[in-house]
């Protein structure tokens, strides 16, 4: 069941499950190796133009890569990061590392036409440029159900990923809807006016279910979260037919 699926929104940082898969993917055909050293840096090419940008270090939720400037860390790790904490320095890292074109095929693959992945975290030439992340909710969930089925990587890429999904630590959407120790892999995202999650729930007692909220709106913060929350354990108490 669905409601206004198909509207784009501004991805925030759900944008971070495409490219992550996309990591696993370049992987898999051999283009790029999860374990090889990857730079943690801060200056990105924007994607338009010869300009480059830093980051916002106070607007980033993960400070354990900024710890890191200076060394080298594995793309697996930096995946990592950009999914439990949401750390978009590792998201540009990666970005960096497998570009856009990548993330795009990954979406086609998963059947998601609505949604664009265009530029990095905080690249605002781009973003006046026009240049933008936008998602939907039917994307967003064809995505996660192709993950899951193992038609966008092998199984134990796919295994992997979902682990990574399932260890979030910002859980304040969905898995707040949900009966406690409910595992949900899932990737939320917010910016102002913006609260996303989108994810797969585990029941004990149910086949698993792919739920997914995406609102624009005047909403603060946290009714947003809240009504997230709100929709998750409405499906939740639905869960005998959604699996």
């Amino acid at each position: 069941m669905s409601h206004r699926a198909d509207e784009q929104h501004y991805a925030a940082s759900t944008m971070k499950l495409a490219l992550v898969i996309a990591a696993y993917r370049e992987a898999e055909a051999g283009s790029v190796d999860l374990d090889a050293p990857v730079a943690v840096h801060d200056a990105f090419a924007s994607g338009v133009g010869e300009t480059r940008f830093s980051m916002d270090r106070g607007d980033d939720s993960d400070p354990e890569p900024w710890r890191r400037l200076g060394e080298d860390v594995s793309l697996r790790w930096l995946c990592y990061r950009a999914i439990v904490k949401s750390s978009n320095l590792a998201t540009n890292l990666v970005l960096d590392v497998v570009g856009t074109d990548a993330v795009a095929r990954t979406l086609a693959a998963s059947g998601a036409t609505g949604s664009v992945v265009t530029r990095g975290i905080e690249d605002t030439a781009a973003r006046d440029a026009g240049l933008q992340n936008l998602v939907t909710a039917a994307d967003l969930a064809r995505t996660l159900q192709a993950l899951y089925a193992q038609e966008l990587t092998g199984a134990d890429s796919s295994a992997e990923i979902l682990a990574v999904l399932a260890a979030q630590q910002i859980n304040d959407a969905i898995p707040a809807g949900l009966p406690k120790a409910t595992r949900v892999a899932h990737k939320s995202g917010w910016v102002e006016g913006i609260s996303h999650d989108a994810g797969i729930v585990y029941p004990t007692d149910a086949d698993p279910f792919v739920f997914v909220m995406c609102t624009t709106s005047t909403l603060d913060e946290q009714a947003g979260l809240d009504l997230i929350a709100a929709g998750a354990a409405a499906a939740w108490a639905d869960r005998s037919v959604l699996g």
